[in-house]
């Protein structure tokens, strides 16, 4: 009896029979059926900017909201399932999303097109505490570094969504580019007018070494000594970071506005010196009228506050 010719059609058919039988399917069906719609990006800050990029072409979700963490925020089964049905997936890429990476993960094994933003702006590791030697996602406290991340986006989006006008997704990537430009023109300025010294910084914990790189700063040291706000500074921490700051006589410590500041506040009194705590938006945009509702305002907000706490403005 001859044997039955192997028909292509028949299998796709089985297939899709199995992801309309079977729930527990739908993940694997989705990278299938080709069905993918829109743009999900993790976390506020790089949501913004890809908002700014893709105007009305496309729909752009975010998955983290104002004023969270980004090493704590966690989504929903819903959202995860928003992740795997995604039509390109645009995240931090050097370990920031902590509580969200999993889902990241799942969402590539299943096909989704990913974007790792902090992968392609030439990213440096963290050269002390806790974290050391680890990759620092914080790459967007370096304007030049937000500006290169611009281009990769807007090239992945032209590439990987359809339906995108690409000429003016590339018009509306080169106008923020150019905005972002003059933003560190405008920070170099700025930051010139603090002696020598007094460019130096205490943070709440490792954020600011690609602020500090861009911009000839000095990391004192970090409340957390650690590159995620997970960790916890021990008694001897304090002690150590409180007299660095002694030493060093920095007139403020600045603390994220997503984090309590409690912490940092007890260094300052530890150090037996009147030193100024400064609330920076470092991790997190804000709601609209709290100052750091977009990566723009947010940054040029961080310029001033830096520049006037270490100046006693």
């Amino acid at each position: 009896m001859p044997s039955t010719p192997f028909r292509p059609r028949a299998v796709t058919a089985i297939l899709v029979a199995a992801c309309i039988v079977t729930p527990a399917a739908l993940t694997g069906c989705t990278a299938l059926g080709g069905d993918r719609s829109g743009i999900v990006v993790t976390t506020n800050i790089l949501g913004d900017v890809t908002r700014s990029i893709v105007g009305n072409d496309a729909e752009v979700t975010v998955l983290m909201k104002p004023n969270a963490d980004p090493h704590s925020f966690g989504i929903s089964a819903q959202q995860a399932a928003e992740l795997e049905e995604a039509e390109l997936l645009v995240y931090n890429g050097l370990g920031l999303e902590e509580q969200v990476l999993r889902n990241v993960t799942a969402a590539e094994e299943a096909g989704t097109p990913a974007l790792a933003v902090g992968e392609h702006v030439d990213p440096i590791d963290y050269i002390a505490g806790d974290s050391e030697g680890e990759p620092d996602p914080h790459f967007w406290t370096d304007p030049l570094r937000m500006a290169e991340a611009v281009g990769h986006i807007a090239e992945t989006v032209v590439d990987r969504v359809d339906g995108v006008d690409d000429e003016r997704i590339r018009a509306n990537a080169e106008e923020y580019r150019l905005r972002i430009e003059e933003l560190h023109e405008d920070a170099t300025e700025r930051f010139a007018n603090i002696p020598p010294e007094r460019r130096k910084l205490v943070t709440n914990h490792h954020v600011f070494g690609y602020l500090a790189q861009r911009y000839d700063f000095d990391v004192v040291g970090a409340v957390v000594p650690s590159g995620t706000t997970l960790a916890s500074p021990s008694s001897a921490d304090l002690k150590s970071l409180a007299d660095a700051v002694a030493a060093t006589r920095v007139p403020a410590v600045f603390a994220d506005s997503s984090r309590p500041d409690r912490l940092a506040r007890v260094m300052a009194e530890e150090a037996g010196l009147d030193i100024e705590v400064v609330t920076l938006f470092s991790e997190s945009l804000t709601e609209d009228g709290e100052g750091g509702a977009t990566y723009l305002e947010m940054t040029r907000n961080n310029i001033e506050s830096i520049a006037a706490g270490l100046t006693n403005e």
